[in-house]
Parts: C-alpha cells; structure tokens; sequence
C-alpha cells in the first residue's frame, strides 16, 4: 500500500498539469492591444460576421434541397439555439473581457487541455469559414460575368480531378484573402472602418430586397400546388436547422473582439443582443420573401436571390443585390481574418502556441504576425478547396466551443472567486512545494478549546470567523441552506463546486448519449421499442437530476457585469441543442474532426504543455505564503511564513517572520 501513491504521483501530477486554470490578473483591462471598440462598432462587427455568404446562397440551397418555405422555421430554431450559445459568450466576454473567446473562458473555467483543444477547433473554425467564403465570393462573381472567370482559369492555368479538391485552383478567392489581410494588418480601427462601410451598404441592399420582394411575393408559392410549406417533415426542418446554424456562428468576433473594447462590461452583452437579433430577423424575413417570389423547387443554390429578380424580369434589381451580396462577403472575410489572428494570440500569449505568434506591432498594436501567417494560410485553402468540403467541417468545431463555453458558465458562476494579482502574495500553497514545517503549538491548538486556529486563504477565516452569526448563508458551490437537512450527508464535506463540476460532467455525457440514442437508435443501432424507451428514460433522467443537483447550491449573485439568466437551465438547453446538433453531421465530418484533433494533441504535447506559463508560473519559488490566525475574541491577525521550492531543506525556524512568533507570545501572555 505504500508504493501505491509513489507509482501513482507521475499520473496524478499529469492530470494536474492538464487541468490547470489561467490565472486572472485583477487588472482586467490591462492590455499590450489597443481598447479602442464602442458598442456600435462591435455590433457592426457581430452583424458583419453573421449577415454574409450564409444570407444570399445558404437561404437558397436550404430551402430547395432540405426544407422548403420551412426554412423560416429552420432559422428560427438555430437562432434560438444560438442566442443560448450567445448568452453565454456575452456573459464571459463582458466579466473576462481578454481576446480569446472560447479559447479563453475554457481556460479560465475547466482546464488547460480541453482550452487548448477548443483554441485548436476555434482556429479551424475560422480558417475554413473565410476559405469557404472566399470562395462563395468568387462564384458569385463568376456567375454575374457567366463563368468567364473559372473557364479561363481552366483553360489557361490548370485544372484537377482529385477527391475533395476543387477541379481548379481559385486564384481570385486567394487574391482576395491575401488583400484582406493586408488590410487587416494596419490596426483594428482601419478594419472597423472596412467594416462599417461594408456592412452599411449591405444592410441597404436588405431593405430593399425586402421592401421590393414583399410587393414581388405570391402566397400561390406556398400552397399545396408548389409541395405546401414543409414538403420535406419535421425531419428536413431539424436537418435544415442543423445547416442553418452556420448562418450565426460570427457573433463570438464580438467576444474575441472584448479586449480591444473600451467598456467591454457594457458593450459585449448589449453588442450581442442587438447583432443576433438583427441577423436572425434578416435571415427570416429573407426567407420569406424569396419562397414567395419564386416556387422553391426552381431556385438557383449558388445565386438564389439575384436569380430570383432576374426571373421575375427586373434584371437590374438582380445587379443590386449581386453588388449588396459581396459587400456581405466582404465583412464575413474581415471578421474571419479579424478573429483569427487574436485567438492564436491569445493561445501564444499564454505559452500553449509558438511564442512568433505573440508578438504585438508596437504602431498598429495588432499582432501582425498571426494576422499574415494565417491569411496565407487560408488562402492556400481557398484557392485548392473545395467550397462544400469546406463549409461541412465547419460547424462541429463552432458546436463544440459552444458547449464548452455553456459548460464553462455552469463551472464559473458556482465557483467561488480565485483571482489573483502578480506580485502579491498568493492565499493558496505551491503546489509543488515541500510540505511546511509543523506548526507551532500556538498555531495548531483547536477552534472548539477557545484557542488558537490557523486556516489557509483570507476568504475562509471570513467565513468562519462569522460563522455563528450568518449560519444561514452558504457560500458559493455549497449547498443552499435549505437542502442541508436533506442532502447534507450526502454532499455537504464537499468542496465548493466540486458536485457541479461533477454534474457538468454528467450533463454533456448525458446529452451526448441522449442525442445519440434518439439519432441512432431507431435507424442505424435498430435498438426495439423497449430498449429504445428505456435508454431515453435513463438518460433522460440523468439529464434532469444533474440540472437540479446544481440547482440546490448557491451560484455568485453579486456580479456587477452580464450574467446569463436561469443558470443553470439555459447553458443546460444549450448544452443540449449543441449536442443534437452535432449528432446530424455527417460521418466524414466526424472522421475529419478526430484527425484534426490528433493533431492538436501532438501539438499540445510537443510544445504547449512545456511552454505554458501557468506552467512555468507553479515552478516559480514563492518565497512568501500567507496565514491568518483567528483569536478567541474574533478578531484576525496575519502571518508570513517562508515556503522553500521542491528538493530544497525545510525551513528553518528563524526564517520564519517575526509576526508568528510575537502573534504567538502576545497571545500567550493573555492566557
């Protein structure tokens, strides 16, 4: 039995270095980027990232192959499930206002690792999401001048049969990137200046598609004659919403922006709300009016809108709304290559990503390196693949940040606070540190003797000191009064938070095998009816009461930013949509997903692990540690003891501060 802890320890230290939190400064506005963002440029930002490629050809090809006039409906479920996804980004981005989005309330909240991997996703995420808007851009174009574009590059350049590739390489979707980038490079004001142009005009073109497309429409279009408005069942809508939902995925620019906010407290929730609603208000009312102009069954994928007016006879309305549809792109672009480079900072910032990638312009304040690194790089993808290989690896990085981040905001809220500032002095003990000295009898005599007790952080002798007069207040993640007479010996000596970091737990794999049974388990597992019942009542159940056993603990109430309402039902929903989500993509998705986190895993072990500072930051000696002593009287009196680093001799007694030992005779001397 006592080999057991040694062999064990290698694998103990392992977990602990993988599940190490990012430690918050308590200057949260301090940053090497320039805070400069308002509240209109951060919502312009949101509407940008959201209201682009997806609005002139996803409303068409969802509606023709998938839903029919449904796919009002279709956005409406996947704006629903991003507005959970959306509060949760807000919370974060308004209380933890660094760039990094996902990447970084990972971190803050459940573990270095899972941070890691979701920074890894989030970076695909973005790559692929400008790459395939790249590439709309340039089809669209194309189509306006009948192809000439790709017939030349054809004919002239080269072309291509391979799998999974484009059949030609797309030099102007490169170029475009490439110029992009360029621009992005001078600072953020120059890119929210791009932006505000962009976008303006492209909210332009959307009125007047509406307002001309409402006086276009024929409800005939809808009727029974045309297919009805849900030709396709419950199905094709909860499939369509599935595709849909990467129609919203560009509201976390806003998040990845809050660093470079100049109230990120006030500007990220309020930027949020007003960006998603309007984006979901434009895809909806879009979709209504192109199923009215036009049956559904005869629109063109790749142009639906522009061929839409074209076949209605006002040729020049078409123009308009080709011109309004790259003004569109252009700001999805720009929100790409915007949040891109600011996630790899983040990640290299903190140590888990080459430290080139760090480094800030001291003029423009962007971090210049990661800007033009991975504009090249999504060039190159642009220009070699192809648009639908591309824009189906797309949503499960996004669907899986999500979770994350509504895992996160359980984890945090029933948390008691942790932050710390550098340079003082930390309450809790190095962890890598020798065990301390044996403590002075006057250090170690017992609370219920009327003498002295010594305890480890500032907040808990608070709490202990008042323990007799506010029995009835807990503390955060323990478990609320009322349920102690209940619930008290089953989980009352646990940590605080540490049966809701359980609970999480238990929810997403709950979720997942929830979702999975209802995906699988009629079809493809061919499970009976009872079996099938039986699993989704278990799962079902566990669902539940995981959500009520977080529930009975107190949650952190006194926050003066954004908090996301009804924790923790609504990160819970969320949790469970994203799953459901997830579940409706296709198996070569999933195949591409394990390999590209293969390859994060390689990344983080061969260089991440090593390099992080958190990492380096527990190997730093502390020579300081702080205890407090609480006297019989109630009141509270601090001490300085040394703590030598690991493999260094014990410390000695006159190194120990003098206060101890005064506190110690001072208190000697009234007895």
């Amino acid at each position: 039995m006592a080999t057991c802890p040694r062999g064990c320890a290698p694998a103990v230290r392992l977990c602990q270095r993988l599940n190490r939190l990012k430690t918050l400064d308590d200057d949260m506005m301090a940053t090497s980027l320039k805070r400069c963002l308002s509240t209109l440029d951060l919502t312009m930002l949101g509407v940008g990232g959201m209201v682009g490629s997806g609005l002139y050809v996803l409303t068409g090809t969802v509606a023709k192959d998938m839903v029919g006039p449904a796919v009002i409906i279709s956005f409406l479920f996947a704006g629903f499930a991003s507005l959970l996804a959306a509060f949760c980004y807000a919370e974060f981005g308004a209380r933890i206002p660094k760039t990094g989005s996902a990447y970084m309330f990972t971190y803050v909240s459940v573990g270095e690792v899972w941070a890691f991997l979701i920074g890894w996703n989030v970076i695909l995420e973005n790559m692929i999401g400008g790459a395939a808007v790249a590439r709309a851009w340039s089809g669209y174009l194309d189509s306006i001048f009948n192809h000439a574009i790709q017939n030349f590059t054809e004919t002239h350049i080269m072309q291509w049969d391979v799998p999974f590739l484009a059949h030609y390489p797309d030099v102007l979707a490169a170029g475009i990137l490439v110029v992009a980038s360029f621009f992005i490079s001078f600072g953020v004001q120059v890119s929210s200046y791009l932006n505000h142009i962009f976008s303006t005009i492209s909210m332009g073109v959307i009125v007047f598609i509406l307002v001309f497309g409402f006086v276009l429409a024929e409800p005939a279009n809808w009727s029974q004659k045309e297919g009805g408005f849900a030709p396709f069942g419950l199905s094709g809508i909860l499939a369509g919403s599935a595709t849909c939902f990467y129609a919203f995925v560009g509201f976390d620019v806003i998040a990845s922006s809050s660093e470079e906010a100049k109230n990120p407290q006030k500007a990220v929730p309020i930027a949020t709300a007003i960006s998603l609603g309007l984006a979901a208000t434009a895809y909806i009312l879009v979709s209504t009016v192109l199923t009215l102009m036009v049956p559904w069954h005869t629109l063109d994928p790749n142009s639906a809108l522009a061929d839409a007016f074209f076949r209605r006879g006002y040729s020049w309305a078409g123009v308009v709304v080709a011109v309004g549809s790259i003004c569109a792109m252009n700001t999805v672009l720009l929100c790409n290559l915007f949040s891109l480079p600011r996630i790899v900072y983040a990640m290299a910032e903190d140590g888990l990503f080459f430290s080139f990638f760090a480094r800030v312009n001291p003029v423009t304040k962007v971090p210049v390196n990661a800007i033009l690194v991975f504009g090249i790089l999504m060039a190159t993808m642009a220009l070699i693949f192809d648009l639908e290989a591309l824009v189906q690896f797309l949503s499960i990085g996004t669907l899986l940040a999500y979770t994350f981040v509504a895992a996160s905001v359980i984890v945090l809220r029933f948390q008691p606070e942790k932050t710390s500032s550098k340079g003082t002095a930390s309450t809790s003990p190095n962890p890598n540190a020798e065990p301390s000295p044996a403590p002075s009898e006057s250090q170690t005599i017992t609370e219920d003797s009327g003498e002295l007790k010594q305890y480890e952080s500032f907040s808990d002798k608070l709490q202990l000191v008042e323990r007799q007069k506010t029995r009835e207040r807990r503390g955060v993640g323990q478990l609320k009064a009322y349920w102690e007479p209940y619930l008290g010996k089953l989980l009352g000596d646990c940590e605080p938070g540490e049966v809701v970091a359980f609970c999480v737990l238990t929810l997403i794999v709950s979720s997942v095998s929830l979702c999975a049974v209802l995906e699988f388990g009629t079809k493809q597992l061919q499970l009976p009816l009872w079996s099938f019942t039986m699993l989704l009542v278990i799962f079902s159940l566990a669902y539940v009461l995981s959500l009520a056993l977080i529930c009975v603990h107190e949650p952190q109430t006194d926050s003066k930013t954004f908090q996301v309402p009804l924790v923790p039902l609504t990160p819970g929903a969320s949790i469970l949509i994203n799953v459901f989500l997830m579940m409706k993509l296709s198996p070569l998705t999933w195949i591409r997903f394990t390999v590209w986190i293969a390859i994060g895993l390689f990344v983080y072990f061969g260089y991440g692990i090593w390099h992080s500072k958190e990492g380096m930051r527990e190997l730093q000696p502390k020579d300081m540690a702080a205890r407090y002593v609480v006297l019989p009287s109630g009141s509270l009196v601090e001490t300085v003891q040394s703590v030598q680093p690991e493999g260094q001799v014990d410390t000695p007694a006159h190194h120990i501060n003098a206060s101890t030992a005064s506190t110690a005779e001072e208190y000697e001397g009234k007895r």
